[in-house]
């Protein structure tokens, strides 16, 4: 008993002499919690993204036919670096749904791999506007109509290789319903599939009027900011910032209507907006309301509007500002300026601060072989009226985007 008790009382002091040595290390035996998923590869059942991780696009990541990926508030996406066929992309195929709605507080944002942004945040630190092409973008396709070359009913989407058939895009359904995308930054995309092919920040094809689309912000993107192909979707408070392209981009007779819209160049751009019609005998009208444009100095295309390829539609309460003296709405070729004349495009309520020694008539040119239109620039001083910085009446309503990091960068 003597020597139990001795053994206690000797392992009591040791204790007592661990517990009280300030030098003896602290193990945290907590385990680590990451907050990385990588995904890849198919979503063919119903699936939630939530925002306590980030979410690794590795390559292309496809919502399948009857499949609804939703994505939380605040949720942050980012894209591995690739090219070609390793690109990586968030694709929604035609019968898939992409529920990702966020709140002016808490906006879904895809960005690249190599933004240092992290869970909770609304914006890394490490990335510029000039940075792009470090991962893809997102693409939604659809069901609705297009006008397609040879009139097929489907075609596939650029940006996706051929022989991948989730990139088909058609149809004849033009209430389709691709799902719901509010409050989302997409930022630093546009990585090439081939020479002179590149994925947009967001591509819709054939995405049809079912789809609810608004509050949405591109920006840094090698290629164009949104690019329409076919398809009846009406987006709404839409802002694109230094895209490498166009910024609006509509092609094979998309028959939407865009609203209340903000495109600011940056010294890479091409055009602010840029209109073709179909590529096929079916052909249908578009509508843009409330459009500012914002141009830029260096910019190496500049262009206020390209309309080509037999486009028809309007474009109304538009508010330019920050353009070149060289910049100008082009009418270019394939029966756009006949159309003008036939009244099947029509320009309402231009307002445009004008660089020094311009004219409204030197702004909007007749670039076809036929020179149907030769009398557009003249007209223009009719719907047009030139006004200073701050006194515009038309455009858009910049109030909407103030939850956008454009904004938080004082870029407008």
């Amino acid at each position: 008993m003597k020597k139990l008790v001795l053994l206690l009382l000797t392992v009591n002091l040791a204790l007592i002499s661990c517990s009280t040595n300030s030098t003896a290390p602290i193990i945290d035996t907590t385990p680590t919690v990451s907050t990385d998923e990588n995904v890849s590869g198919l979503i063919s059942t119903s699936t939630t993204w939530t925002r306590d991780k980030i979410w690794i696009l590795n390559g292309k990541v496809v919502v399948s036919d009857g499949a609804t990926l939703t994505i939380e508030s605040g949720t942050i996406i980012k894209g591995k670096e690739g090219s070609g066929s390793l690109a990586s992309a968030l694709i929604v195929a035609r019968g898939g749904k992409l529920n990702a709605v966020g709140t002016a507080d808490k906006p879904i944002i895809f960005t690249t791999i190599n933004d240092n942004i992290k869970v909770g945040e609304k914006a890394g630190t490490n990335l510029t506007i000039a940075d792009n092409s470090l991962w893809g973008g997102v693409i939604i396709l659809g069901r609705a109509k297009g006008s397609f070359s040879g009139d097929v009913s489907e075609f596939q989407i650029e940006g996706i290789p051929a022989g991948d058939s989730f990139g088909l895009y058609g149809g004849n359904d033009d209430t389709d319903n691709s799902g719901h995308l509010e409050y989302i930054s997409i930022r630093h995309g546009g990585a090439e599939i081939g020479a002179g092919n590149e994925i947009n920040g967001l591509t819709l094809g054939a995405v049809g009027s079912g789809t609810i689309i608004q509050n949405i912000e591109i920006l840094a993107t090698l290629d164009d900011g949104i690019e329409f192909f076919g398809g009846t979707v009406s987006p709404s408070n839409i802002l694109i910032w230094h895209q490498g392209d166009d910024g609006l981009d509509i092609d094979q007779a998309y028959g939407g209507t865009i609203s209340n819209a903000l495109v600011i160049e940056g010294d890479t751009s091409d055009s602010a907006l840029e209109i073709d019609g179909g590529e096929g005998s079916f052909q249908r009208s578009f509508t843009f309301n409330n459009i500012t444009l914002q141009g830029h100095a260096n910019a190496p295309g500049g262009k206020y509007t390209d309309l080509r390829s037999g486009a028809q539609g309007s474009l109304n309460n538009i508010y330019a500002y920050g353009f070149k003296t060289t910049s100008y709405v082009r009418l270019k070729q394939d029966n756009v300026a006949q159309n003008y004349a036939n009244g099947l495009i029509n320009f309402t309520n231009w307002q445009i601060v004008l660089p020094t020694g311009v004219a409204v008539t030197d702004i909007f040119q007749d670039h076809s072989p036929l020179q149907a239109a030769a009398s557009v620039g003249t007209d223009a001083t009719g719907w047009t009226t030139a006004v200073t910085a701050g006194s515009q009446t038309v455009g858009a309503d910049l109030s909407v985007f103030n939850w956008t990091y454009a904004k938080s960068k004082n870029a407008y």
